[in-house]
């Protein structure tokens, strides 16, 4: 009996300890948010490799390198759920603006994908470059994945395959529906892509061609993704008047396939749409009391950012831009749609003044950007939905704007929401280089800063410990990522390290150049990719495949 008392303390000293006393790198006394949710706790963390090997008392083992986090949150690497960096991490693989928020997964396919491609589509591709100019070397989603990963890149990246991407690589852009052949076409593209990684199937539905869809044809390849146990994402028909029909719309897609679903950029366009919201969270919450598994994700701004395009009328765009800019020059075709246009403008925005232009692909109309259409119609002397149209022309692109619309005393409820998750829907991007060519919305500098400081500390909203956890095992879970998204013994470490006093978004409407501050180090997959808020330059990102990955 006296051999067991004195055996029982040994062995609680001996499994409190770590079981190795060696590791590559340890940070030491953080204040732990582990990404469960739950209240956080003091411990430190060894890392092996790219794995957690331990969390707790590592005071009596050593690591290669090790960090001191003392007074600092220490939590999983965030999930941007909605990023546009498809081309600016070919620019640049550091991700600078979403590491210095502790981005360590860049979720990409927002209804455009950059794969599968055919010769056509690449000739389109290449021909619409702006700023950035690249080869395109790959033809499938995986290939493009594996080329990034290849290339060099400081984040995870993942990808959606995009229902318009899958028109666009079988119908065209046409108004129709899909022939039985073409559906099966698009079915076999979305069986490769699952198998190739894909987290699911995306779907755009404000935009052309996307738009051409029908609720029919989304479910036969939600369908297949279902088969996979992947995820179906959707940028639901409409955001301002038809909300509330859009979301039922959306929603018989998962009660016909049993799929995971989740709306993009959750939000009500237009003041006289402000208040669905209460109606439209029931409709969630309804659904899933009935068992369906429907998410949601935000952007923390009551401003969004889309092409010029988003303001017209469909049929003006169909047959892809070639032929819209041809309508736009046909002046019977401009007198029909430009009252459709203003009537947009004061249904969404209320005023010309409430559009700011962002983005040329043409470097002498770059002088205009950050200027209102009110006040470049001004300048022209041009009506604004005149002006608009004449834009896209001399442009010859679908000019990037940021449109004031929403409501921040929504924008508040929605973080509240326990079933919504963060994405920025821009671009990664660095204050240099030919990223100032053109000004962006201040969401891709600072989504996950402004999340942290401005609505959790300030404003008290949510929990610390209920932000991490939105930002890290909601989205993990629900795409059915495996080992990412918290810190667990065995998981890969993908880790945040940051002042929750000091966590800062400083990118304007304004200015948007500008890094955030107060993230002190981020690893990933167990490399220090930020250190004392510098970049060192690594980039051990790797590819985070969905379910359905197949090896090749």
């Amino acid at each position: 009996m006296k051999i067991i008392k004195v055996l029982i303390p040994a062995l609680l000293i001996l499994f409190s300890c770590s079981t190795s006393d060696r590791y590559d790198v340890i940070i030491r006394n953080g204040i732990i948010a582990d990404g469960s949710g739950s209240g956080v706790f003091t411990a430190d963390i060894g890392i092996m490799s790219d794995t957690i090997a331990f969390i707790g008392d590592l005071r009596k083992a050593r690591g290669k390198t090790e960090t001191d986090a003392a007074g600092m949150i220490v939590a999983p690497g965030f999930i941007n759920m909605l990023s546009w960096a498809v081309e600016s991490l070919i620019e640049d693989g550091r991700s600078m603006s979403d590491i210095v928020q502790g981005v360590t997964l860049e979720v990409l396919g927002e209804g455009d994908s950059w794969g599968p491609l055919s010769e056509s589509m690449k000739r389109e591709m290449k021909a619409s470059q702006g700023d950035i100019r690249y080869d395109i070397e790959w033809t499938t989603l995986g290939e493009y994945l594996e080329y990034l990963e290849r290339k060099g890149v400081s984040t995870n990246i993942a990808s959606f395959v995009g229902t318009a991407t899958l028109r666009i690589h079988t119908v065209g852009y046409d108004n129709r529906p899909p022939t039985a052949e073409e559906m099966d076409s698009m079915k076999l593209l979305v069986r490769q892509a699952m198998e190739e990684g894909a987290i699911g199937v995306s779907s755009a539905l404000e935009y052309v061609p996307a738009s051409f869809a029908t609720t029919e044809e989304l479910t036969g390849l939600c369908s297949v993704a279902a088969e996979y146990d992947g995820m179906y994402i959707s940028h639901i028909r409409n955001e301002d008047d038809t909300f509330l029909e859009a979301i039922d719309d959306f929603l018989r897609i998962p009660a016909a396939t049993g799929i995971r679903s989740e709306i993009y950029h959750f939000k009500q366009v237009g003041r006289t749409n402000w208040d669905k919201l209460d109606r439209a969270v029931t409709k969630i919450d309804s659904a899933r009391a009935a068992g369906l598994h429907v998410t949601a994700d935000m952007y923390n701004y009551p401003a969004s950012s889309t092409g010029l395009g988003i303001i017209m009328p469909e049929w003006v765009q169909e047959g892809g831009f070639d032929k819209w800019v041809e309508r736009l020059r046909n002046p019977g075709v401009r007198k029909v749609i430009g009252p459709e246009i203003m009537k947009t403008i004061l249904r969404k925005q209320g005023t010309p003044e409430k559009i700011i232009v962002i983005g040329f692909d043409t470097d002498s109309l770059k002088y205009l950007q950050g200027k209102t259409v009110a006040e470049i119609a001004a300048m022209r002397g041009t009506s604004p939905e005149e002006t608009i149209m004449d834009l896209i022309i001399d442009d010859g692109s679908n000019v990037t704007a940021v449109f004031f619309s929403m409501s921040e005393d929504n924008l508040r409820k929605e973080i509240a929401l326990p079933w919504m998750s963060f994405g920025s829907d821009g671009k990664s991007m660095a204050p240099e280089g030919v990223f100032l060519k053109s000004a962006t919305h201040p969401r891709a500098y600072g989504n996950f800063a402004r999340l942290l400081g401005r609505y959790v500390r300030d404003e008290k909203i949510i929990p610390l410990e209920e932000a991490v956890y939105r930002l890290t095992t909601l989205p993990a879970t629900n795409m059915k990522i495996e080992k990412r998204g918290a810190l667990k013994e065995g998981y890969y470490a993908d880790i945040v390290v940051f002042d929750p006093a000091k966590i800062q978004d400083h990118s304007t409407f304004d200015d948007p150049h500008q890094l955030s501050t107060g993230m002190s180090h981020v690893f990933v997959n167990g490399v220090q990719v930020l250190c004392n808020g510098v970049h060192t330059g690594a980039t051990p990102g790797r590819v985070v495949r969905g379910p359905g990955w197949k090896e090749q």
